[in-house]
Protein backbone atom coordinates (compact mmCIF):
# COMPACT_ATOMS: atom_id res chain seq x y z
CA UNK A 1 0.00 0.00 0.00
CA UNK A 2 1.24 3.48 -0.87
CA UNK A 3 2.26 5.68 2.01
CA UNK A 4 -0.07 8.47 3.16
CA UNK A 5 1.15 11.78 1.75
CA UNK A 6 1.26 14.29 4.60
CA UNK A 7 1.64 18.06 4.59
CA UNK A 8 2.38 20.12 7.69
CA UNK A 9 1.15 23.70 8.11
CA UNK A 10 3.27 25.37 10.78
CA UNK A 11 6.95 24.53 10.97
CA UNK A 12 7.60 25.51 14.61
CA UNK A 13 5.21 23.32 16.58
CA UNK A 14 4.94 21.17 13.47
CA UNK A 15 8.51 19.92 13.87
CA UNK A 16 7.26 17.42 16.44
CA UNK A 17 4.87 15.93 13.90
CA UNK A 18 7.52 16.08 11.18
CA UNK A 19 9.84 13.92 13.28
CA UNK A 20 7.00 11.42 13.77
CA UNK A 21 6.20 11.34 10.04
CA UNK A 22 9.85 10.88 9.07
CA UNK A 23 10.00 7.85 11.35
CA UNK A 24 6.72 6.32 10.14
CA UNK A 25 6.31 3.33 7.86
CA UNK A 26 2.76 4.46 7.02
CA UNK A 27 3.38 8.04 5.86
CA UNK A 28 5.71 10.32 3.95
CA UNK A 29 6.27 14.04 4.37
CA UNK A 30 5.56 15.80 1.07
CA UNK A 31 5.11 19.50 1.95
CA UNK A 32 5.64 22.04 4.73
CA UNK A 33 4.26 25.58 4.95
CA UNK A 34 5.27 28.44 7.22
CA UNK A 35 5.53 32.20 6.76
CA UNK A 36 8.87 32.25 8.62
CA UNK A 37 11.65 31.20 6.29
CA UNK A 38 14.18 30.21 9.00
CA UNK A 39 11.66 27.67 10.34
CA UNK A 40 11.31 26.18 6.85
CA UNK A 41 15.09 26.07 6.50
CA UNK A 42 15.32 24.07 9.73
CA UNK A 43 12.66 21.65 8.47
CA UNK A 44 14.55 21.20 5.22
CA UNK A 45 17.77 20.46 7.12
CA UNK A 46 16.04 17.82 9.25
CA UNK A 47 14.20 16.19 6.33
CA UNK A 48 17.30 16.19 4.11
CA UNK A 49 19.20 14.53 6.95
CA UNK A 50 16.66 11.71 6.88
CA UNK A 51 16.99 11.33 3.12
CA UNK A 52 13.67 13.10 2.40
CA UNK A 53 14.95 15.47 -0.27
CA UNK A 54 11.73 15.73 -2.33
CA UNK A 55 9.71 17.68 0.26
CA UNK A 56 8.20 20.94 -1.03
CA UNK A 57 8.44 24.09 1.11
CA UNK A 58 5.99 26.99 0.93
CA UNK A 59 5.64 30.38 2.58
CA UNK A 60 2.13 30.88 1.17
CA UNK A 61 -0.77 28.66 2.28
CA UNK A 62 -2.61 28.97 -1.06
CA UNK A 63 0.35 27.40 -2.86
CA UNK A 64 0.65 24.74 -0.17
CA UNK A 65 -3.09 24.00 -0.45
CA UNK A 66 -2.66 23.03 -4.11
CA UNK A 67 0.04 20.45 -3.37
CA UNK A 68 -0.84 16.77 -3.79
CA UNK A 69 -1.52 15.68 -0.20
CA UNK A 70 -3.78 13.03 1.38
CA UNK A 71 -3.74 14.64 4.81
CA UNK A 72 -2.58 17.80 6.57
CA UNK A 73 -1.37 18.47 10.08
CA UNK A 74 -2.45 21.92 11.31
CA UNK A 75 0.21 23.37 13.61
CA UNK A 76 -0.39 27.02 12.73
CA UNK A 77 -1.62 29.70 15.15
CA UNK A 78 -3.91 28.18 17.74
CA UNK A 79 -6.94 30.40 17.08
CA UNK A 80 -7.02 29.72 13.33
CA UNK A 81 -7.24 25.94 13.09
CA UNK A 82 -10.95 25.54 12.34
CA UNK A 83 -11.14 27.68 9.16
CA UNK A 84 -8.17 25.87 7.62
CA UNK A 85 -9.48 22.47 8.75
CA UNK A 86 -12.84 23.15 7.07
CA UNK A 87 -11.21 24.13 3.77
CA UNK A 88 -8.97 21.08 3.81
CA UNK A 89 -11.77 18.67 4.71
CA UNK A 90 -13.94 20.09 1.93
CA UNK A 91 -11.05 19.56 -0.49
CA UNK A 92 -10.94 15.85 0.38
CA UNK A 93 -8.00 15.84 2.82
CA UNK A 94 -7.85 14.23 6.24
CA UNK A 95 -6.91 16.64 9.05
CA UNK A 96 -5.08 16.42 12.33
CA UNK A 97 -5.44 19.67 14.27
CA UNK A 98 -3.12 20.92 16.95
CA UNK A 99 -4.63 22.73 19.93
CA UNK A 100 -7.13 24.36 19.83
CA UNK A 101 -10.15 23.04 18.02
CA UNK A 102 -12.01 26.30 17.42
CA UNK A 103 -12.20 29.93 18.54
CA UNK A 104 -15.99 30.39 18.46
CA UNK A 105 -19.17 28.37 18.78
CA UNK A 106 -19.88 29.15 15.11
CA UNK A 107 -16.60 27.50 14.15
CA UNK A 108 -17.46 24.48 16.30
CA UNK A 109 -20.70 23.94 14.39
CA UNK A 110 -19.07 24.48 11.00
CA UNK A 111 -16.15 22.17 11.79
CA UNK A 112 -18.43 19.31 12.82
CA UNK A 113 -20.52 19.73 9.71
CA UNK A 114 -17.41 19.79 7.49
CA UNK A 115 -16.30 16.46 8.95
CA UNK A 116 -19.77 14.99 8.49
CA UNK A 117 -20.16 16.02 4.86
CA UNK A 118 -16.59 15.15 3.86
CA UNK A 119 -16.45 11.72 5.46
CA UNK A 120 -12.75 12.33 6.12
CA UNK A 121 -10.80 11.63 9.30
CA UNK A 122 -10.47 14.54 11.71
CA UNK A 123 -8.23 13.91 14.69
CA UNK A 124 -7.43 16.34 17.49
CA UNK A 125 -3.85 16.30 18.82
CA UNK A 126 -4.64 16.62 22.53
CA UNK A 127 -1.42 14.93 23.58
CA UNK A 128 -2.01 15.22 27.34
CA UNK A 129 -4.51 12.34 27.10
CA UNK A 130 -1.86 9.82 26.20
CA UNK A 131 0.86 9.67 28.85
CA UNK A 132 1.21 6.20 30.35
CA UNK A 133 -0.32 7.36 33.65
CA UNK A 134 -3.35 9.06 32.11
CA UNK A 135 -4.03 6.19 29.75
CA UNK A 136 -3.87 3.80 32.71
CA UNK A 137 -6.37 6.03 34.53
CA UNK A 138 -8.64 5.78 31.50
CA UNK A 139 -8.39 2.00 31.39
CA UNK A 140 -8.98 1.54 35.10
CA UNK A 141 -11.88 3.99 35.24
CA UNK A 142 -13.62 2.36 32.30
CA UNK A 143 -13.06 -1.04 33.91
CA UNK A 144 -14.98 0.21 36.94
CA UNK A 145 -12.11 0.09 39.45
CA UNK A 146 -13.15 3.27 41.28
CA UNK A 147 -16.86 3.11 40.54
CA UNK A 148 -18.90 6.04 39.25
CA UNK A 149 -17.16 9.42 38.97
CA UNK A 150 -18.22 12.00 41.54
CA UNK A 151 -15.47 14.64 41.23
CA UNK A 152 -12.45 15.30 39.01
CA UNK A 153 -9.59 17.77 38.68
CA UNK A 154 -7.55 18.63 35.61
CA UNK A 155 -4.74 21.17 35.83
CA UNK A 156 -2.32 22.46 33.23
CA UNK A 157 -0.35 25.27 34.88
CA UNK A 158 2.35 26.58 32.58
CA UNK A 159 4.01 29.92 33.28
CA UNK A 160 5.35 30.98 29.87
CA UNK A 161 6.59 34.42 30.92
CA UNK A 162 10.27 33.51 30.49
CA UNK A 163 9.69 32.46 26.85
CA UNK A 164 7.05 35.08 25.93
CA UNK A 165 9.38 37.04 23.60
CA UNK A 166 10.29 33.79 21.80
CA UNK A 167 6.64 32.77 21.25
CA UNK A 168 4.95 36.15 20.59
CA UNK A 169 7.75 38.10 18.80
CA UNK A 170 6.51 41.41 20.20
CA UNK A 171 3.33 41.27 18.09
CA UNK A 172 0.48 43.15 19.77
CA UNK A 173 -2.13 41.05 17.93
CA UNK A 174 -0.43 37.70 18.41
CA UNK A 175 -3.04 35.15 19.47
CA UNK A 176 -1.33 34.60 22.83
CA UNK A 177 -1.72 38.31 23.61
CA UNK A 178 -5.31 38.37 22.34
CA UNK A 179 -6.65 35.17 23.92
CA UNK A 180 -8.90 35.16 26.97
CA UNK A 181 -8.16 33.45 30.27
CA UNK A 182 -10.20 30.28 29.68
CA UNK A 183 -9.33 29.80 26.00
CA UNK A 184 -6.42 27.36 26.15
CA UNK A 185 -8.36 24.77 28.12
CA UNK A 186 -8.04 21.38 26.47
CA UNK A 187 -4.84 20.28 28.23
CA UNK A 188 -6.79 20.38 31.50
CA UNK A 189 -10.25 19.35 30.25
CA UNK A 190 -9.25 16.87 27.55
CA UNK A 191 -7.64 14.11 29.64
CA UNK A 192 -10.57 13.97 32.08
CA UNK A 193 -13.11 13.64 29.27
CA UNK A 194 -10.88 11.04 27.59
CA UNK A 195 -10.55 9.03 30.80
CA UNK A 196 -14.23 9.00 31.67
CA UNK A 197 -16.00 9.19 28.32
CA UNK A 198 -18.35 11.74 29.90
CA UNK A 199 -19.63 14.91 28.25
CA UNK A 200 -19.77 18.41 29.82
CA UNK A 201 -23.29 19.83 30.17
CA UNK A 202 -22.80 23.05 32.19
CA UNK A 203 -19.92 25.41 32.98
CA UNK A 204 -19.14 28.39 35.18
CA UNK A 205 -15.99 30.38 34.50
CA UNK A 206 -13.54 32.16 36.81
CA UNK A 207 -10.20 33.88 36.29
CA UNK A 208 -7.32 35.44 38.16
CA UNK A 209 -6.55 39.09 37.51
CA UNK A 210 -3.75 40.13 35.20
CA UNK A 211 -0.45 40.83 36.96
CA UNK A 212 2.56 42.98 35.96
CA UNK A 213 4.73 39.99 35.01
CA UNK A 214 2.38 39.37 32.06
CA UNK A 215 1.17 42.94 31.38
CA UNK A 216 4.81 43.97 30.94
CA UNK A 217 5.13 41.30 28.25
CA UNK A 218 2.06 42.39 26.29
CA UNK A 219 -0.83 40.30 27.65
CA UNK A 220 -3.76 41.92 29.45
CA UNK A 221 -5.82 38.73 29.96
CA UNK A 222 -6.32 37.07 33.31
CA UNK A 223 -3.21 35.02 34.05
CA UNK A 224 -5.18 31.83 34.72
CA UNK A 225 -8.64 30.54 33.92
CA UNK A 226 -10.84 28.04 35.72
CA UNK A 227 -13.90 26.12 34.58
CA UNK A 228 -16.23 24.45 37.05
CA UNK A 229 -17.95 21.89 34.87
CA UNK A 230 -20.93 19.64 35.49
CA UNK A 231 -20.64 16.37 33.57
CA UNK A 232 -23.55 14.42 32.15
CA UNK A 233 -23.63 11.96 35.07
CA UNK A 234 -23.84 14.81 37.60
CA UNK A 235 -20.15 14.74 38.58
CA UNK A 236 -18.37 18.03 39.25
CA UNK A 237 -15.07 18.79 37.52
CA UNK A 238 -12.57 21.59 38.23
CA UNK A 239 -10.35 22.57 35.31
CA UNK A 240 -7.48 25.02 35.94
CA UNK A 241 -5.01 26.29 33.37
CA UNK A 242 -2.81 29.26 32.55
CA UNK A 243 0.34 31.09 33.48
CA UNK A 244 0.25 31.32 37.25
CA UNK A 245 3.30 30.43 39.32
CA UNK A 246 3.60 26.86 40.59
CA UNK A 247 5.96 24.71 42.64
CA UNK A 248 4.94 21.19 41.58
CA UNK A 249 4.61 19.40 38.24
CA UNK A 250 2.57 21.55 35.93
CA UNK A 251 -0.02 18.95 34.91
CA UNK A 252 -2.25 17.32 37.52
CA UNK A 253 -5.23 15.00 37.09
CA UNK A 254 -7.40 13.13 39.56
CA UNK A 255 -10.61 11.14 39.56
CA UNK A 256 -12.73 10.54 42.65
CA UNK A 257 -15.36 7.82 42.31
CA UNK A 258 -17.85 6.26 44.71
CA UNK A 259 -15.54 3.24 45.27
CA UNK A 260 -12.09 4.78 45.05
CA UNK A 261 -9.84 7.42 43.54
CA UNK A 262 -6.86 7.90 41.22
CA UNK A 263 -4.29 10.67 40.99
CA UNK A 264 -1.45 11.45 38.60
CA UNK A 265 1.45 12.11 40.97
CA UNK A 266 3.83 13.37 38.29
CA UNK A 267 7.14 11.77 37.41
CA UNK A 268 5.31 8.88 35.74
CA UNK A 269 3.68 7.66 38.96
CA UNK A 270 0.03 6.85 39.58
CA UNK A 271 -1.69 6.57 42.98
CA UNK A 272 -4.83 4.44 43.18
CA UNK A 273 -7.22 3.75 46.07
CA UNK A 274 -9.94 1.13 45.63
CA UNK A 275 -12.66 -0.28 47.87
CA UNK A 276 -14.63 -3.46 47.54
CA UNK A 277 -18.24 -3.91 48.62
CA UNK A 278 -18.81 -2.93 52.27
CA UNK A 279 -15.20 -1.74 52.60
CA UNK A 280 -15.82 1.93 53.37
CA UNK A 281 -12.45 3.52 54.22
CA UNK A 282 -10.79 0.09 54.33
CA UNK A 283 -9.61 -0.27 50.78
CA UNK A 284 -6.25 -0.78 49.09
CA UNK A 285 -3.61 1.81 48.18
CA UNK A 286 -1.21 1.45 45.23
CA UNK A 287 1.55 3.65 43.83
CA UNK A 288 3.22 2.46 40.63
CA UNK A 289 4.60 3.48 37.25
CA UNK A 290 2.45 2.31 34.32
CA UNK A 291 4.14 1.38 31.07
CA UNK A 292 3.18 3.05 27.76
CA UNK A 293 0.79 1.14 25.52
CA UNK A 294 3.47 1.18 22.81
CA UNK A 295 7.06 1.19 24.06
CA UNK A 296 8.30 3.43 21.22
CA UNK A 297 6.26 6.28 22.70
CA UNK A 298 8.42 6.46 25.82
CA UNK A 299 11.10 8.64 24.23
CA UNK A 300 8.79 11.13 22.50
CA UNK A 301 7.61 14.53 23.72
CA UNK A 302 4.90 15.39 26.24
CA UNK A 303 5.31 12.12 28.11
CA UNK A 304 4.78 10.04 24.98
CA UNK A 305 1.64 11.90 23.94
CA UNK A 306 3.18 13.26 20.75
CA UNK A 307 3.74 9.73 19.48
CA UNK A 308 0.15 8.61 19.97
CA UNK A 309 -1.57 11.61 18.37
CA UNK A 310 0.20 11.04 15.07
CA UNK A 311 0.15 7.23 15.36
CA UNK A 312 -3.60 7.05 15.89
CA UNK A 313 -4.24 9.65 13.17
CA UNK A 314 -2.34 7.65 10.56
CA UNK A 315 -3.79 4.33 11.66
CA UNK A 316 -7.30 5.84 11.60
CA UNK A 317 -6.82 6.87 7.97
CA UNK A 318 -5.81 3.29 7.23
CA UNK A 319 -9.04 1.98 8.78
CA UNK A 320 -7.72 0.69 12.12
CA UNK A 321 -10.82 0.61 14.35
CA UNK A 322 -8.80 0.54 17.58
CA UNK A 323 -7.00 3.70 16.49
CA UNK A 324 -10.29 5.38 15.60
CA UNK A 325 -11.67 4.60 19.06
CA UNK A 326 -8.56 5.92 20.80
CA UNK A 327 -8.10 9.06 18.68
CA UNK A 328 -9.91 12.27 19.61
CA UNK A 329 -12.55 12.72 16.93
CA UNK A 330 -14.30 16.00 16.10
CA UNK A 331 -17.14 15.53 18.60
CA UNK A 332 -14.79 14.78 21.49
CA UNK A 333 -12.52 17.64 20.37
CA UNK A 334 -15.38 20.14 20.44
CA UNK A 335 -16.44 18.86 23.87
CA UNK A 336 -12.92 19.55 25.12
CA UNK A 337 -12.77 23.06 23.66
CA UNK A 338 -16.14 24.80 23.91
CA UNK A 339 -16.31 24.84 27.74
CA UNK A 340 -13.46 27.37 27.56
CA UNK A 341 -15.42 29.59 25.16
CA UNK A 342 -18.58 29.38 27.24
CA UNK A 343 -16.65 29.85 30.50
CA UNK A 344 -15.59 33.31 29.32
CA UNK A 345 -19.23 34.11 28.62
CA UNK A 346 -19.81 33.10 32.24
CA UNK A 347 -16.96 35.32 33.44
CA UNK A 348 -18.42 38.25 31.51
CA UNK A 349 -21.81 37.66 33.17
CA UNK A 350 -20.75 37.57 36.82
CA UNK A 351 -19.78 33.86 36.72
CA UNK A 352 -23.30 32.65 35.99
CA UNK A 353 -23.43 29.07 34.69
CA UNK A 354 -23.84 28.44 30.97
CA UNK A 355 -25.24 25.35 29.23
CA UNK A 356 -22.75 23.32 27.17
CA UNK A 357 -24.62 22.03 24.10
CA UNK A 358 -24.20 18.58 22.64
CA UNK A 359 -23.32 19.50 19.08
CA UNK A 360 -23.62 15.88 17.98
CA UNK A 361 -27.33 16.68 17.92
CA UNK A 362 -28.18 18.63 14.78
CA UNK A 363 -31.17 20.24 16.47
CA UNK A 364 -28.89 21.95 19.00
CA UNK A 365 -26.60 23.56 16.43
CA UNK A 366 -28.76 26.37 15.05
CA UNK A 367 -28.63 28.34 18.31
CA UNK A 368 -24.84 28.64 17.88
CA UNK A 369 -24.52 28.85 14.09
CA UNK A 370 -23.88 32.61 14.17
CA UNK A 371 -22.27 32.83 17.63
CA UNK A 372 -18.87 34.50 17.14
CA UNK A 373 -18.37 35.74 20.73
CA UNK A 374 -14.62 35.84 21.40
CA UNK A 375 -11.63 38.14 21.90
CA UNK A 376 -10.04 37.59 18.48
CA UNK A 377 -11.28 40.53 16.34
CA UNK A 378 -11.16 38.79 12.98
CA UNK A 379 -13.19 35.83 14.21
CA UNK A 380 -15.57 37.80 16.44
CA UNK A 381 -16.72 40.56 14.11
CA UNK A 382 -19.42 42.60 15.83
CA UNK A 383 -19.49 40.13 18.77
CA UNK A 384 -15.96 41.04 19.85
CA UNK A 385 -15.28 41.36 23.59
CA UNK A 386 -12.05 42.51 25.32
CA UNK A 387 -9.92 39.82 26.93
CA UNK A 388 -9.91 41.53 30.33
CA UNK A 389 -12.91 42.42 32.49
CA UNK A 390 -10.93 44.15 35.24
CA UNK A 391 -10.25 47.50 33.58
CA UNK A 392 -6.53 46.96 33.09
CA UNK A 393 -4.67 49.97 31.70
CA UNK A 394 -4.09 49.73 27.92
CA UNK A 395 -0.67 48.37 27.01
CA UNK A 396 1.49 50.94 25.16
CA UNK A 397 3.42 50.20 21.98
CA UNK A 398 6.67 50.54 23.93
CA UNK A 399 5.97 47.26 25.73
CA UNK A 400 5.74 45.35 22.44
CA UNK A 401 8.81 47.10 21.10
CA UNK A 402 10.77 45.91 24.14
CA UNK A 403 9.44 42.33 23.81
CA UNK A 404 10.45 42.33 20.14
CA UNK A 405 13.91 43.58 21.08
CA UNK A 406 14.24 40.71 23.56
CA UNK A 407 13.13 38.20 20.92
CA UNK A 408 15.68 39.42 18.40
CA UNK A 409 18.41 39.51 21.07
CA UNK A 410 17.46 36.03 22.35
CA UNK A 411 16.74 37.37 25.84
CA UNK A 412 14.16 35.82 28.20
CA UNK A 413 10.99 37.60 29.29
Amino acid sequence: MAKIKIGVFGAYRGMTMIHQILGSSDAELVAVCDKFQPALDHCREVADGEGMTNVAYYTDFEDFFLHDMDAVVLANYAHQHAPYAIRLLDSGRHVMSECLTCATMKEAVELIEAVERSGKIYSYAENYCYTAVRWEMRERYRRGDIGELMYAEGEYVHDCSSIWPKITYGERNHWRNSKWSTYYCTHSIGPILSMTGLRPVKVSGFETQNRPYMWNLGSSAGCAGMEIITLENGAVFKSLHGGIKHNEHQANYQLNGDRGAMKDLGGGKLAVYTEGENENCRGRHEVYEPKPVIEAAATTGHGGGDFFTMHYFLRSILGDETARERAVDVYKAVDMCIPGILAYKSICSDNNSVKVPNLRNKEERDAYRNDTFCTFPDAAGDQYVPNNIHGVEPIPDSVYEEVRRKWIAGEPG
